[in-house]
């Protein structure tokens, strides 16, 4: 048999990117103040404000992010109809060693993502799990992005991920010594989605 060749067929993309600049004084300053207004999650604790990229404080790193969704969009969508890709709800994480955060998903999202304020880039990840029933499990040898049910990648200060808000991830227990710390985001659509000669057309001004 000649060497098969195998292409990846409806793959997920998952985005990475840096900020490329230092956080500013106030930028920190506001980041360790919500650090002592905090709700308790599952594993970790997430600020109060779950409107925290709305602050003043935040208004360059929201510039940022706004700005990465959207090239995602255009990248992976390609949309036809001109829309913005704009941020919803907006939320800061700490999570501190022997802490981890919960596999879920983000609805009511188009896209998501995490923006790492503080990490570890030798021991933070993020990973990632494929969904779905398998009515047949055989166990590999060795695991790629074929086989494997989940992935992960280590995540660094000043990166930022975006992916399908469908998209199920988590961080395992956190093994750094100093609290791992990143603003997680959920957008919308703004502009025309569908088409009006399919029948799918969607309008949101």
């Amino acid at each position: 048999m000649n060497e098969p060749n195998f292409e990846l067929l409806f793959p997920t993309p998952v985005m990475f990117t840096e900020i490329g600049r230092e956080f500013t004084k106030e930028e920190l300053d506001f980041v360790e103040k919500h650090s002592h207004i905090t709700n308790r999650n599952v594993g970790n604790v997430t600020s109060n404000n779950n409107y925290i990229l709305e602050e003043p404080e935040m208004v360059e790193i929201k510039k940022f992010i706004t700005e990465v969704v959207n090239e995602y969009s255009k990248r992976v969508y390609k949309p036809k109809f001109k829309n913005e890709i704009f941020i919803t709800q907006s939320w800061l994480n700490y999570t501190a060693k022997g802490e981890f955060h919960h596999q879920h998903e983000h609805p009511n999202s188009f896209i998501s993502g995490v923006f790492y304020i503080h990490t570890d880039s030798t021991k933070d990840k993020i990973t990632f799990h494929r969904s779905g029933y398998k009515q047949l499990q055989l166990q590999p040898e060795s695991y790629d992005i074929m086989n494997s049910d989940s992935w992960w990648f280590n995540v660094k200060t000043g990166g930022i991920v975006a992916f399908p808000s469908s998209l199920t991830h988590r961080v395992e227990n956190v093994e750094a010594d100093e609290t791992r710390i990143s603003i997680a985001f959920n957008t919308f659509v703004k502009g025309i989605l569908g088409d009006n000669h399919s029948l799918t057309e969607f309008i949101n001004a």
